[in-house]
C-alpha cells in the first residue's frame, strides 16, 4: 500500500516547526495509519545530505556570493529532485507517512511571487523536480504579514527572511493563490497553538475519511 504524503506551508514565522511537531506525536496514535506504517519528518531545503549543503548555500552562503536569483531557483529545484527521488519515493513505496516542512509551493510562492521570477519556468522545473508527485494534503498555515514579522522578533534572519515587508507580502499573496488553485486546506495560524493543532487534526481525520469512501 502507498503511504501518505503532506505538507505543510506558509511564511516564515507561521508556526510550521510547532505544528509539524504536534502532529508527529499525534498521528501515530491516532489510529490513521496502518500497523507498520513509520512517519517519516523531513524539509525543505535540506531533507537529504546534499539537501543539507544545498541549504546551507542557498540560506547563509559564503560573504558577498548570493546567488542571483536564477541560480537560487535552481539550487531549489536541485534539493528537491535530490528530496524525491532519494527519500519521499522510498518512503511512500515502503507504505510509510511523509511530513515535511515545505515542498514545491514554496518554490512558486519565494521565487515566482517574491523574485517574481517566470511562473512557466518554475512550473515546468515543479514537474522536472517533484517527477509529478504532489502531496496528498497540503496545510497553508495562514498568518499577516505583522504577526510574522512580530513572531520573529530579535532572531536572526537568513538571507531569505532578510528580504522585508515587501517581498514577504508578494509572497504570501502567492500562497493565498496556490491555495486557491492547488486545493489546500487554509489554516488560521493566529490562534492558539493548540486550537492550531486540533483544527489540523480535524482537517486530516476529514481529508482520510473522505478518501476512503471515494475507494
Amino acid at each position: 500500500m502507498k503511504g501518505r504524503f503532506l505538507a505543510f506551508e506558509g511564511i516564515d514565522g507561521c508556526g510550521k516547526t510547532t505544528q509539524i511537531n504536534h502532529l508527529a506525536t499525534w498521528l501515530p496514535m491516532s489510529g490513521l495509519m496502518p500497523i507498520g506504517s513509520r512517519l517519516h519528518l523531513t524539509r525543505e531545503p535540506g531533507g537529504t545530505a546534499l539537501g543539507i549543503a544545498l541549504r546551507e548555500l542557498l540560506l547563509k552562503p559564503p560573504e558577498d556570493q548570493s546567488p542571483t536569483d536564477l541560480t537560487e531557483l535552481l539550487l531549489y529545484a536541485a534539493d528537491r529532485a535530490q528530496h524525491v527521488s532519494q527519500m519521499i519515493f522510498p518512503a511512500l513505496n515502503a507504505g510509510d507517512w511523509v511530513l515535511t516542512d515545505r515542498f514545491s509551493g514554496s518554490t512558486v510562492a519565494y521565487q515566482g511571487f517574491g523574485r517574481q521570477l517566470d511562473l512557466e519556468v518554475i512550473k515546468q522545473l515543479e514537474v522536472i523536480a517533484t517527477q509529478n508527485l504532489n502531496p496528498d494534503l497540503t496545510l497553508w498555515l495562514d498568518i499577516p504579514i505583522e504577526e510574522s514579522l512580530s513572531r520573529r522578533g530579535a532572531t536572526p534572519n537568513d538571507r531569505i527572511e532578510s528580504e522585508g515587508k515587501e517581498f514577504l507580502a508578494k509572497v504570501s499573496l502567492g500562497f493565498a493563490e496556490l491555495a486557491r488553485d492547488r486545493n489546500w486546506i487554509r489554516i488560521s495560524a493566529q490562534l492558539d497553538a493548540n486550537e492550531v493543532a486540533k483544527e489540523i487534526q480535524r482537517e486530516i481525520k476529514h481529508f482520510l475519511d473522505g478518501y476512503l469512501k471515494e475507494q
